[in-house]
């Protein structure tokens, strides 16, 4: 099963000598991770202060600086991973260095037929003249759960032909839809005790429901191909460039 872990913290809550740390720490984790067949993929994104949020609304495209939430604990970074079962993903979430201070939701990844096969790049190494964004897709599950079964079928659909789209252009990294929020589990670490509470991290209508990691030329284009995603008619994608972590660490793939 693959899990995606989304971290969430206050990036004020570290100094750089320990993000820096966090990162050596959490690479080794994958690192570890990778000899067993079980990493898939990891970044950190940059400030929140670079994201920006896009909707479509009536065809017209609506964007705004910053991120989906205003909340003192924001996105920071994923990983995705190869696991037997839950547990296994709680344990790993309790080791990761960032829970310390912030949270890691786990959410299990489901299928999207038709998704072209996901590309690999080293960290730092993305093709001159681009850059790897994060395309975090929300929506209101309810609007899904009301709707006739046609539409949920009619909008994967359309996701997966933007990913052949993407593809094609060799702008595409990988992408995938979410497991409902009901599904999510937050763990955290305080004090060196493990917390776990069921549920998503953020209590609110719209809630995480897949990702993009795509490669654009500049903000402005990574923009325009998140308004491309059907969920952007219904709820908000927010865009985000990754961090270049190669300084730290560049024997890992991004994707």
């Amino acid at each position: 099963m693959r899990y995606m872990l989304v971290m969430y913290g206050n990036e004020n809550d570290w100094n750089d000598a320990e993000r820096r740390e966090c990162m050596v720490e959490s690479l080794e984790i994958c690192k570890q991770l990778a000899a067993k067949g079980k990493f898939i993929a990891t970044a950190p994104l940059q400030s929140v202060a670079t994201a920006t949020s896009v909707r479509v609304r009536e065809g017209r495209m609506l964007v705004t600086d910053g991120p989906f939430a205003e909340t003192t604990e924001q996105l920071g970074g994923y990983f995705l991973l190869d696991l037997e079962n839950l547990d296994e993903a709680i344990a790993i979430a309790g080791r990761l260095p960032s829970v310390r201070k912030g949270v890691a939701e786990i959410r299990p990844l489901l299928d999207l037929e038709g998704r072209p096969e996901a590309r690999s790049i080293a960290s730092g190494a993305a093709p001159a003249g681009t850059a790897p964004y994060l395309l975090l897709c929300y929506h209101d599950e309810a609007i899904f759960e009301r709707a006739e079964p046609s539409f949920k079928t009619e909008a994967m659909a359309e996701a997966a032909g933007l990913c052949r789209k993407l593809s094609e252009n060799g702008k595409y990294l990988n992408a995938s839809p979410l497991h409902p929020s009901s599904t999510a589990t937050c763990v955290r670490v305080r004090d060196g005790k493990r917390h776990i509470t069921d549920g998503p991290f953020a209590e609110t209508h719209e809630v995480l429901g897949g990702f993009y990691l795509v490669l654009a030329e500049s903000p402005e284009e990574a923009q325009r191909i998140a308004a491309q995603q059907p969920g952007a008619r219904l709820g908000t994608i927010e865009v985000r460039p990754l961090f270049d972590f190669s300084p730290v660490n560049d024997t890992l793939s991004i994707s």
